[in-house]
This record gives structure tokens, C-alpha cells and sequence, in this order.
């Protein structure tokens, strides 16, 4: 259990246990959990009556209003089912920065919001954009898969270099159901995230965007010359860095992340900047539970 330790502490189990994840959109879930359905089937929860017609489940038929009415009515329940949740995280160069990294933080993010959906029987995939169909997760269902989830979280390596409109893109072909989807990624992509957006919107899934930076990238600490490699390509830039640099750096990272929130709120798509110092637990019972992904 070592690996559940260093991902999610026992208090934090326990406070995530008795969450669940909401769907802004209906979706008609594949297998029985414990999810109430506006459709009707077979569940504890009444919902109503209706005439009882030839070829009914005479299981069903309320013997008490028989006997008051002389007329057959038969009981109505309510459907439960289950809801996929989709966690697709960015495992680039990139994401291994930051004290912890942001990849580190993806994979805590992605197994308390997976563990809130084994809990409620839910179906949980988590996946690295890069991953190929022989290393995706399988859905995971029932919180004793708990053990398999972290395991697979702890075997994300960084550098999967893949662009992210790529890896969307195979994410989308491999699981073409309908569910909830949540790409945690620091969105640092030269060819942009807008296609890759745009691949998950045609999916018609309830979509979350957690963008996630460091400390340290929000507010860099460097004075002096530099030269600047990109850890994800090689590429380099020689720097000399002032206050007006550092101020037009503010400037460019404020336009990037509103830039971000435009386009996914227009397009809605559900948007949440972050940064690696926010505790997870309060990113879920706090910040998650305001937009409506849990509660």
C-alpha cells in the first residue's frame, strides 16, 4: 500500500469516500451501480404507478390497490446505474517540473477523483496521453480496484512527448463512450490546445480542463543570463532577465491562461487553473465541488 500512502493519505480516503461525481449531462449508463436514473428499472427507489398492461412482471403489481380499486396497477422503480469517468493525463516533459511536479499532482488529482468513482461503482479509466492500446488502463469498477488504479498511476513515467492534440485524439478513438473526462495538463504545447480541445467537445463528453502549473513557473525566481532550454524539444532561447522581461512574462502568462478559460467556457467545457502548493484534497472539496464535478 505504499504506493496509496504517497498518492492519497488514509484522511484523505475517508473524506473521499462519501463524495460522488455529478455529470452535467445525462448519460445512460452501461451496467447497474449506484447511481439514480431518470429512467425506470429495478431499483429500491419508488417512483410510481402506471396501468398494468399484458406481459407485465406480475411481481410488480400492487396487490393493496387492487384490493381497494379492483383495478391493476403496477409499481414503478427507479433505474440505477453507472457513469464513466475519464481521467487523461498529460505525462510530457514538461509536467515533470515543480516541487512536487505537475505530473506528481495530476496523478493525485486523477486517483482521488478515480477512487470517488470506485466507491460508487462507477467505471474509472485513467490514461496518459501518450499511451498506446496495449498500456491503457482498463475500466476499473468497485473500490477493491483501488489497488490496481494507484498501481498503474505509479507507473506513469514522464516523457510522453506526444502533442496534445495527438493525444486527445487517440484518447478519443480508443473510448468512444459517453461520460465525464478530465484532461489534467499544464496545456504547454507549441502547436496550441485548441485542436485538442476541439477533439474532446466532438466526443459530446462532460469535459473538465485542470490546468495546472508550478509555483515557480508563475512566479519565477531567476535574475542574471540565462539560456533557457525547452525540456520537451531542445530548443533554447539565450535570455537576460530584467524587471520589464519578468513583468511582460506576467503579462504573456496572464493573456494564456485567459486565453484558456475563454475558449473552454464558450465552448462549454468546465475550466480550473491550479497550482501544484493547492493541497488536492481542498482543489476536490472545495474548488471541484463549486464548478459541480463533485459533491
Amino acid at each position: 500500500m505504499s504506493s496509496a500512502v504517497s498518492l492519497l493519505s488514509p484522511a484523505l480516503l475517508a473524506q473521499l469516500e462519501r463524495m460522488e461525481l455529478v455529470s452535467r449531462k445525462i448519460f445512460r449508463g452501461r451496467m447497474k451501480g449506484e447511481r439514480r436514473s431518470k429512467r425506470k428499472g429495478q431499483s429500491v427507489e419508488f417512483a410510481d404507478f402506471r396501468n398494468y398492461v399484458p406481459g407485465d412482471d406480475l411481481r410488480f403489481i400492487d396487490w393493496n390497490l387492487y384490493a381497494r380499486l379492483d383495478r391493476l396497477f403496477l409499481k414503478l422503480f427507479l433505474e440505477e446505474e453507472d457513469l464513466h469517468f475519464y481521467a487523461l493525463i498529460d505525462a510530457s516533459s514538461s509536467m515533470e517540473f515543480g516541487d512536487p511536479t505537475k505530473l506528481m499532482y495530476a496523478k493525485q488529482l486523477a486517483a482521488a477523483l478515480g477512487f470517488i468513482g470506485l466507491c460508487r461503482a462507477d467505471r474509472v479509466r485513467v490514461e496518459t496521453l501518450g499511451a498506446s492500446p496495449r498500456r491503457s488502463n482498463p475500466a476499473l469498477r468497485g473500490r477493491h480496484s483501488l489497488p490496481r488504479l494507484l498501481s498503474y498511476l505509479d507507473g506513469i513515467e514522464p516523457g510522453e512527448n506526444v502533442s496534445l492534440a495527438t493525444g486527445v485524439k487517440n484518447f478519443c478513438l480508443r473510448n468512444s463512450g459517453k461520460g465525464i473526462v478530465v484532461l489534467i495538463s499544464d496545456l504547454m504545447d507549441k502547436e496550441g490546445y485548441e485542436h485538442a480541445l476541439r477533439f474532446l467537445m466532438a466526443q459530446q463528453m462532460d469535459c473538465y480542463v485542470i490546468h495546472t502549473l508550478s509555483p515557480e513557473e508563475i512566479e519565477p525566481d531567476v535574475k542574471g543570463d540565462l539560456r533557457l532550454v525547452d525540456c520537451e524539444d531542445q530548443d533554447f532561447a539565450e535570455i537576460t532577465v530584467s524587471r520589464p522581461l519578468l513583468d511582460r512574462y506576467q503579462q504573456t502568462l496572464a493573456a494564456f491562461i485567459g486565453g484558456a478559460r475563454d475558449y473552454c467556457t464558450r465552448r462549454g467545457m468546465s475550466y480550473l487553473m491550479t497550482r501544484t502548493d493547492t493541497p488536492v484534497e481542498r482543489l476536490v472539496s472545495s474548488y471541484l465541488r463549486q464548478r459541480g464535478l463533485v459533491r
